[in-house]
């Protein structure tokens, strides 16, 4: 059987890539690792202790449980005394950024998948094509168009989280009752306001869980990234494997444990917890969404 060169055609793509739009790629990494740098430095501006504070603080106002504030403080002293601190906000910094940037690619393109049966249908194979690549595949372009160094960590991050925030927010537009959308509509409503004031705040759940998602992948892919230069957790995981050092890797390992647990708990506290309290509080299912006059019918 014949060979299908997709590889030489894949690599001429990258290759024409660089030669036409290298001054782009070198704009895009430069801003990349600004933006990076300027996470980083918010993060590790304050003392550790106020930031632990600080990350108690949203701990509490997104779940309201004790537990949890409990189990930020101790954590985060331990990654301390670990002597990660740095290494963690680094780490932090760059899912920041990727998740950031995943999220205002997904919401946007689940919101036309939701809208359009032609874009769903487009979008479908690529995320399922997406999900399924290793993840080291999506360093291998990264690399060539960026260099080695954090900014081809961000990317392949960025590419790599987009999937589940299209999923999940078509997912939940799909599943908002077409009864209160016809409603809203039938009051005067234009397809504009029926999205900002219906679909999305009753979509939250589903979009928050996909923001979810969003970031534990980018912190799954980040410290893949730790191989191609990027700081953080991955760099001090990669050293520790290199240098078959067993100590330094755990406590690496363990380091981003806990901030992928913080992370989840947190994030999964604001999507249903916050956002039922919020219901509570406004005393139905619907007046969160609806605009006024709908809600005052219903």
């Amino acid at each position: 059987m014949p060979r299908i060169p997709i590889g030489d055609a894949v690599e001429s793509g990258i290759q024409f890539l660089l030669d036409r739009l290298g001054g782009l790629f070198d704009v895009v990494s430069a801003a990349l690792t600004r933006l990076v740098d300027t996470v980083y430095a918010i993060l590790v501006a304050p003392h550790p202790l106020l930031l632990i504070a600080v990350l108690s603080a949203v701990a509490w106002f997104a779940g309201r449980r004790l537990p949890l504030v409990v189990f930020t403080v101790l954590a985060f002293l331990l990654v301390a005394s670990m002597q990660l601190w740095v290494q963690t906000m680094q780490t932090l910094a760059v899912v920041i950024v990727a998740a950031v940037i995943a999220v205002a690619i997904g919401v946007p393109l689940g919101v036309w998948a939701a809208s359009s049966g032609r874009a769903s249908v487009i979008t479908r194979p690529v995320l399922d094509f997406m999900q399924t690549l290793p993840v080291f595949v999506y360093l291998i372009p990264a690399v060539f168009l960026f260099g080695i160094g954090v900014v081809p960590g961000v990317v392949a991050t960025t590419v790599f989280a987009v999937p589940p925030a299209v999923r999940l927010t078509e997912l939940g537009i799909r599943q908002v009752d077409s009864e209160v959308v016809e409603a809203a509509v039938a009051f005067g409503s234009r397809p504009r306001q029926v999205l900002r004031e219906v679909q999305l705040p009753l979509a939250l759940p589903s979009i928050m869980a996909g923001v979810n998602q969003v970031i534990m992948m980018a912190l799954s892919m980040v410290v893949i990234a730790g191989m191609v230069g990027a700081q953080g957790l991955g760099a001090v995981v990669v050293q520790g494997i290199t240098q078959l050092d067993i100590g330094s890797g755990f406590e690496g390992g363990l380091a981003v444990v806990i901030l992928a647990i913080y992370l989840d708990r947190v994030t999964a506290a604001l999507g249903s917890g916050g956002f039922k309290r919020r219901r509570a509080q406004g005393g139905g299912t619907v007046d969160l969404a609806l605009p006024k006059q709908v809600a005052d019918v219903s």
